[in-house]
């Protein structure tokens, strides 16, 4: 039997389990750092499987390693399984988490004999949007040893390299001063103004951004009576770019908006975040060819897909992942339209019979990709002479 046949063997025997798996996690949505159960129940099959499981690593206790294989040749496959706030696993998590267990378990029933190592990285907290589970994972050393990194993501179709775009988080806090609306306006300093000030200045900034850019962001706090001038007011943005570089340019024109805002009322404004940005996803050529391969031979297709294939789609610190080694991170179709990311329909199509299709065919594709990797010479050499 050849190397994919053996793998293939093994993952159908664990298909059942991991289609359980990715619909226990969907039933029990868990938000970014406090994913306890999806992190558990992840290291349990895992281990079950024959893996050396490292729980809470890198001190941050949702995150995970769990390593098969003694070759050189070392690849990561990167598990998500934080949801949405208050709308669950709109984002698909629950299928990236099992297709990643598939994939290592698979690729792990020849490992040995490729002279391949596997890992599964249990990353947490990829929604928050800023100092993200892989971008503290990457600062702490958990990616150090590995030649490539490799997930797939759920999306109303496959893509092999969408544009995805850095981005960068932030919380604003205004601080006015409370008084009586209607007897003692004049006491007051009004921090809802300061945000209504910065969302006017943002509106006319929008003119003269790139098209590629983004600002959007929402009000969490705007005061806690209509008779009283609000004191206190916070919003929660994400301002994105093509680039880290770019980002960087726009980073400081979309503060002075909320400095505006404080200096045009006088209330204080602080912003406290934005410091652990997202970056851009960088495809890797050799990794993509070899999945696109293998996802083809499985009866997926890659359709010209026009304006999708330009625009900025959304952002990933997978893309800091890719800064720094060798990475993937195709999207997978599940057949969703006219339901997308992050609408509560899409989540409801991630726990579908199209949902647990693509999880298979993602962790199948992956783990051939693997054992292409370590037995093509030319992507091998590639792989081990840059990182070794």
């Amino acid at each position: 039997m050849d190397a994919k046949a053996a793998a293939q063997e093994r993952f159908d025997v664990a298909r059942a389990a991991l289609i359980e798996l990715s619909h226990r996690i969907h039933a029990h949505p868990e938000v970014g750092f406090e994913e306890e159960r999806a992190s558990s129940w992840l290291c349990d099959a895992l281990d079950q499987a024959g893996f050396a499981v490292q729980r809470g690593i890198c001190d941050l206790p949702t995150a995970f390693r769990a390593r098969a294989g003694s070759g050189p040749l070392h690849i990561g496959i990167c598990a998500e399984y934080d949801s949405l706030p208050g709308i669950g696993h709109a984002c698909g998590h629950n299928v990236i988490a099992a297709s990643a267990v598939g994939a290592a378990v698979a690729a792990a029933r020849v490992a040995d004999d490729l002279g391949l190592s596997i890992s599964v990285i249990g990353t947490p907290a990829e929604e928050v949007g800023n100092a993200s589970g892989k971008i503290l994972l990457l600062e702490r050393g958990a990616f150090e040893g590995l030649h490539a990194a490799m997930m797939v993501h759920p999306a109303p179709f496959d893509m092999l390299r969408a544009n995805m775009i850095a981005a960068s988080m932030f919380d604003v806090h205004c601080t006015g001063k409370e008084s009586h609306a209607s007897a003692f306006p004049e006491l007051g300093i009004n921090a809802a103004d300061a945000l209504t000030l910065a969302q006017t200045a943002l509106g006319l900034l929008r003119q003269h951004i790139r098209s590629t850019d983004r600002i959007h962001g929402i009000v969490t706090q705007g005061g806690v009576a209509p008779n009283v001038v609000p004191a206190h007011t916070t919003a929660r943005y994400i301002i994105r770019s093509e680039t880290l570089e770019e980002l960087k340019e726009l980073r400081p024109r979309v503060y002075r908006c909320f400095e505006a805002g404080g200096l045009a009322t006088g209330a204080k404004v602080d912003i406290v975040g934005g410091d652990k940005p997202y970056a851009e996803m960088r495809h890797n050529e050799t990794l993509a060819t070899l999945y696109r391969k293998n996802s083809e031979a499985l009866g997926r297709a890659f359709p010209p897909l026009g304006e999708w294939e330009r625009r900025p789609t959304g952002s990933t610190d997978m893309g800091n992942v890719s800064l720094a080694i060798p990475s993937i991170h195709p999207l997978i179709g599940i057949q969703s339209l006219p339901a997308v990311n992050h609408q509560p329909e899409f989540a409801a199509h991630c726990a579908t019979p199209h949902a647990d299709q693509a999880l298979c065919d993602g962790a199948l594709a992956m783990a051939w990709t693997c054992i292409d990797l370590a037995t093509d010479p030319a992507a091998r050499s590639a792989l081990t002479s840059t990182r070794g």
